[in-house]
This record gives C-alpha cells, sequence and structure tokens, in this order.
C-alpha cells in the first residue's frame, strides 16, 4: 500500500464518527380534530375481504347486560286475564279480557288458544275471548303473545264448569223397614250428574245434628254420579229421628255468592229396643192416686204387676192397704223385671177437707140448739 493512501483512513473514521453521534429529529403532527376524520376510502372498505383467512378480523356481536336481559324476560311478558280465575255454570255466557302490559319488545301478535270461537289474533294490545253458552267441559283457555324478539309467552286462564246436581236422595244400603238397637247399618246418599264432582262436599245429618262432611277422589270434570256411605249404629234414642243428606258445590271465591246446594229426602228412622222401665227403687203416691210406672220400649211392651208372686190388678184409686213390695214385668222386644216398694202416703187435701166438714156440722148443730 503506497504511504499516499493513509491520511484518508483518518479522514473517513471521523467523518463516521460524527454521521453516528449527530441527535436524529423526528417530528409528529397533532392528531386530528373529530370535524377533520374523513370517511373510509373504498380500499379501506374491501381490505378485510382481500386479507388471507388467518388474517380476518371477526365483527363484533353486540352483546345484552343482564338487566336488560331480565328486563326482556320479564316486561315484555307482561300478560293479565280479567277475571283471573272464571267460574261459570253449564250453558251460562263466559267473557275474558286478555292483556299486554308492560314494555313490549318485538311485540308482534296477541291471541287465545281455546276451543271454543277463539278469536283471531291481533296487534292490538288487549283481546277479549267471549261465548254466549258455555258447552264445554275441562276446557283449558290460554291467551299468548309473540315477539320477534324472545318468541312466545302464555298464560293460562284457571276455568271452572259446573253443573249442580239433578237429584239428591237417601237410603239404606241392602236394608228395608225397623233397624234393631245396636247393630250397624249403612246410609248411602246419591248425587246424579254433577259436575266437578271433586268440588262436591256431601254432609249427612241426623236431624239439625251434622254427621259426617265427605267428599270424592273423582277428578272427572264432566258430569257423573257419585254415592257416598257412612256407618250408623241406632239406639233408642234414635227412634223417629230423620236421617237426610245434602250435596253442596265449593267453587271458592270466584264462584257463585250461596253456592248450589240440594238436599234429600227425609228418612224416618224406626229403631226397635227392649223394654225400659223408668221407675225408682221406692214408690211414694198419695192415697187416692193410681200406682204406675213408666215403661218404654218398640214394639210397645205389654206390663204386669205382681205381689207375693201373684198378678196384682193396680187399683184406681191407692190406699194404705197398697204398701209393699211388686215386682214390675214388662214383655217386648225381650222381657225386663224391676223390683219396687210402694208407699202410699195421706193426702193432706182429704184431711183438711174432712176437718172443715167437721167444723161446719159442729156449727151447724150449735145453730139450731140455739134456737
Amino acid at each position: 500500500m503506497s504511504a499516499s493512501r493513509w491520511p484518508i483512513i483518518p479522514l473517513l473514521l471521523y467523518l463516521f464518527s460524527s454521521a453516528t453521534s449527530s441527535p436524529v429529529s423526528i417530528s409528529t403532527s397533532a392528531p386530528p380534530l373529530p370535524s377533520q376524520i374523513s370517511p373510509p376510502s373504498p380500499l379501506s372498505t374491501m381490505l378485510p375481504s382481500l386479507l388471507s383467512p388467518s388474517l380476518s378480523v371477526t365483527p363484533p356481536i353486540p352483546s345484552l347486560s343482564r338487566n336488560n336481559a331480565e328486563l326482556t324476560e320479564k316486561d315484555w311478558c307482561s300478560l293479565t286475564i280479567s277475571p283471573s280465575t272464571l267460574v261459570v255454570r253449564f250453558g251460562d255466557p263466559v267473557t275474558a279480557n286478555c292483556s299486554l302490559l308492560g314494555a313490549r319488545m318485538g311485540f308482534l301478535f296477541l291471541g287465545w288458544t281455546v276451543p271454543m270461537k277463539a278469536p283471531e289474533s291481533t296487534h292490538h294490545h288487549f283481546l277479549v275471548w267471549s261465548v254466549d253458552r258455555m258447552t264445554e267441559w275441562g276446557i283449558k283457555p290460554t291467551c299468548w303473545v309473540a315477539s320477534d324478539q324472545t318468541g312466545q309467552c302464555e298464560l293460562k286462564l284457571p276455568l271452572v264448569v259446573f253443573k249442580p246436581p239433578d237429584n239428591v236422595s237417601i237410603s239404606f244400603v241392602n236394608h228395608t223397614g225397623p233397624m234393631l238397637e245396636g247393630c250397624q247399618y249403612t246410609l248411602q246418599c246419591i248425587v246424579q250428574d254433577v259436575a266437578p264432582v271433586e268440588k262436591l262436599t256431601v254432609t249427612f245429618y241426623k236431624g239439625e245434628t251434622k254427621l259426617a262432611p265427605l267428599q270424592s277422589i273423582n277428578t272427572n270434570t264432566t258430569p257423573v254420579t257419585e254415592i257416598f256411605t257412612l256407618k250408623i249404629t241406632p239406639t233408642k234414642e234414635d227412634d223417629g229421628v230423620l236421617y237426610w243428606c245434602e250435596a253442596m258445590l265449593e267453587l271458592g271465591p270466584a264462584g257463585p255468592r250461596h253456592p248450589p246446594v240440594v238436599r234429600s229426602q227425609k228418612l224416618t228412622a224406626t229403631v226397635l229396643y227392649g223394654p225400659q222401665i223408668i221407675c225408682p227403687t221406692k214408690l211414694q203416691v198419695r192415697q187416692g192416686e193410681r200406682l204406675s210406672c213408666e215403661v218404654k220400649g218398640n214394639p210397645k211392651p205389654s206390663v204386669t204387676w205382681f205381689r207375693d208372686g201373684q198378678v196384682f190388678a193396680l187399683p184406681n184409686h191407692s190406699s194404705r192397704q197398697h204398701d209393699g213390695h211388686y215386682t214390675v214385668s214388662a214383655k217386648g222386644l225381650g222381657q225386663k223385671n224391676f223390683t219396687v216398694e210402694v208407699e202410699v202416703i195421706p193426702d193432706s187435701g182429704t184431711a183438711k177437707s174432712c176437718n172443715r166438714l167437721f167444723l161446719l156440722a159442729i156449727l151447724l148443730l150449735q145453730t139450731i140448739i140455739w134456737q
């Protein structure tokens, strides 16, 4: 290498070092104001479609906050039916109004699903269902609302169609005629063509005393004939009482103010029982009165008095000679004997009468003597 080239090397080194050590100035412009932002160019809108699949960008999906979701689920389906519960007699007219309240997000139609004269769906916020005569059993009317955002919502109308019984009767099961005291018998109450039977309460009565309220487990909504039974064991006190039954449809607060009630005929009970002697062990009678003890029984018993083992004919007027012990024998549905001690006491009224007559006789005698 020639000596003339060496001075150039220091010069090159000097220039290189000065170039790297000198500062570099970078300036950035301020961001444009909103009014200065230009609309996207057609090219920029076409870029996503020109990107490769690995570089494609998924557009954002609008999200629904939890509060908004709850509002949608609850408020857009704010259906109400008036009346809220319907109780109607078979053959009577029916009217119910369904209304949509609150927010109505995406509301499309309001309608009724019912087998009897369902009205056409409507864009209005209320719809009335009405029939002139209810002639169906067990139907379940449903009001619904449809939305293009949240689908369909529905509300059922509780509907009870009732019919009072055609007839109610009472009788004994497999028995006619009189009953025997202490034996068990079965009463039956027959309720004909009633609906709904699950709402029916049947009550048996003895006179004005309630014996037992009974209900059916039958859930049939159409008219049926139902038989209710009650076991009884009559006593002698039940002879001559009246048995009867009552059928009542308990339809709740939405039903008639006075529940439908149908009563049976009254059945007179005849109870056969043995003799009953009602008498104290020591019988006191006033002189001149008749000896007697009360005897009951069905059939009516025959009564015989005995004294000293002999049949004794009761006198119409007692005297002191009738004091003593007697046996009262009653025969009917069986026989019963009863021993009684009789005491005849003087009649104070008779003694006073004799005394007055005696005094009157003395006064009369004295008047004659004085004359």
